[in-house]
Parts: structure tokens; C-alpha cells; sequence
């Protein structure tokens, strides 16, 4: 029972700092942003931003198989504690473009870290039961995450500004990473190269390595098209 907490807590604390960008950008940032005299324009075309989440498919391979979880995953939330001490130095007011960027790069690496972490709980959670509370903690943790940047850091930037709110979150995800690098739920981990084997055991290897193949043969069933269409935009 004492492990399987232990999952769920590494699992849903990775959720929750996933979550944050998101709360961010769609929550937090227009609000901000209209009260500093920006256009709904502007505020508009940030959603662009997301589109790192839609390309998630052509780096998904290379994460799977180059490394090994944690390294994937420390690297990860390290870069978006970098990010946000970037960002703490960016005023938005002035530097937009930057604030943008930085942005762009937090989806980015939230987009990494989703693979990273789904790996991971793919080799962790063992049978019906743990998948079922590894999904509710999966959830319940990117929705906490979400809440959390969208709603209580309006509070922290009414109070303290732009600059010490991602200085917090530079403390955050500093302390994620830490928390990442010796957890012990990972110390015995098949989670790198257990599918991996599987597939070259299979003679799959390289259509995994080659997802266009894949997609290609998925795309190929009718009405499939329409499907991923509406799968890769529904959140634009």
C-alpha cells in the first residue's frame, strides 16, 4: 500500500506542475494582459502557443526511447524552472514577444514532460486497479495544476506582481526536479525499454521509431481523418 501511495503522490505531483502552464496561458495571461491595455487581438493569438501539444507525435519516439525516464523528466521541469526565472525578469508590458516565447517554450516542455510522465505511469501502475487510480490521479492532479496557475496565482500577482509570481513557480518546479532525481519509485524501474522490448521481440521497433508509418495505416480507416482533426484542435 506504502508504494502504491508513493505513486500516486510522484505521478500526481508531476500533473500538477504540468497542469501550470496550461492555467497559465488560458486563465491567467488574458486576464493580465487585458488589464495592461493589450488587444483581445493579441490576447487571441496566444493560443498558437499551444501548438507544441499538437506536435507532440513526432517527438513522442525519440522520448521513448533515448534515456531514461527521470533523466527526461528532470530535464524537463528543470527547463520550465528556468523558463519561469526567465520569464520573472520579462515585464509583459514591454516585452511581449519574450513573455510569448517563454510561453512557447514552457508548452514545449510541458508537452515532453506529458510523454515523459505517461511512460512512466505505463511502467509503474501494474494491473486494473493501480491504472484506475493512476488515472484519477493523473486528472485530479492537471486540474489541481490548472487551478492552481489560473485562479490562486491571480491572488500571488495582485499581491506581490508579475516578477515574484514566477519567481514562486521557479521554486516549484525547482523543487519537482529535486523530488524527481531521488525518488525512490523510480529506482527500480522498467519503465525505460519494457515496451521497447516488447516491440523489437515483435518485429515493431521500427514503425515506433517511424510513427508516420503508423500513421499512415490509422489514417487509411475511414472516417479516421476527421477524428484526429478534431482531437488536435479541439483545445486550440
Amino acid at each position: 500500500m506504502q508504494i502504491m501511495n508513493d505513486k500516486l503522490v510522484f505521478l500526481g505531483l508531476l500533473y500538477f506542475v504540468q497542469g501550470i502552464p496550461y492555467g497559465l496561458q488560458s486563465s491567467l495571461l488574458p486576464i493580465y494582459l487585458r488589464g495592461a491595455g493589450h488587444s483581445l487581438t493579441r490576447i487571441g493569438f496566444t493560443k498558437i502557443l499551444y501548438f507544441p501539444w499538437v506536435l507532440k507525435v513526432l517527438w513522442a519516439p525519440l522520448v521513448d526511447r533515448v534515456g531514461s525516464k527521470r533523466r527526461w523528466l528532470v530535464g524537463t521541469v528543470s527547463g520550465l524552472a528556468l523558463t519561469c526565472l526567465t520569464s520573472a525578469a520579462l515585464a509583459p508590458e514591454a516585452h511581449i514577444w519574450g513573455v510569448a516565447g517563454t510561453l512557447l517554450a514552457m508548452n514545449s516542455l510541458a508537452s515532453l514532460q506529458d510523454i515523459a510522465v505517461d511512460g512512466a505511469a505505463v511502467g509503474l501502475l501494474k494491473g486494473r486497479g493501480e491504472l484506475g487510480l493512476g488515472n484519477t490521479a493523473q486528472v485530479v492532479g492537471y486540474k489541481a495544476g490548472s487551478v492552481f496557475a489560473g485562479g490562486g496565482l491571480l491572488a500571488v500577482i495582485d499581491v506581490a506582481g508579475w516578477s515574484w509570481m514566477f519567481m514562486l513557480l521557479t521554486f516549484v518546479y525547482a523543487g519537482v526536479a529535486l523530488f524527481v532525481w531521488g525518488a525512490p519509485v523510480l529506482d527500480d524501474e522498467a519503465v525505460r525499454g519494457q515496451q521497447a522490448d516488447g516491440s523489437r521481440r515483435t518485429g515493431q521497433a521500427a514503425d515506433s521509431m517511424w510513427p508516420w508509418k503508423v500513421w499512415r495505416r490509422m489514417l487509411a480507416v475511414p472516417g479516421t481523418p476527421w477524428t484526429v482533426l478534431y482531437v488536435l484542435t479541439y483545445k486550440l
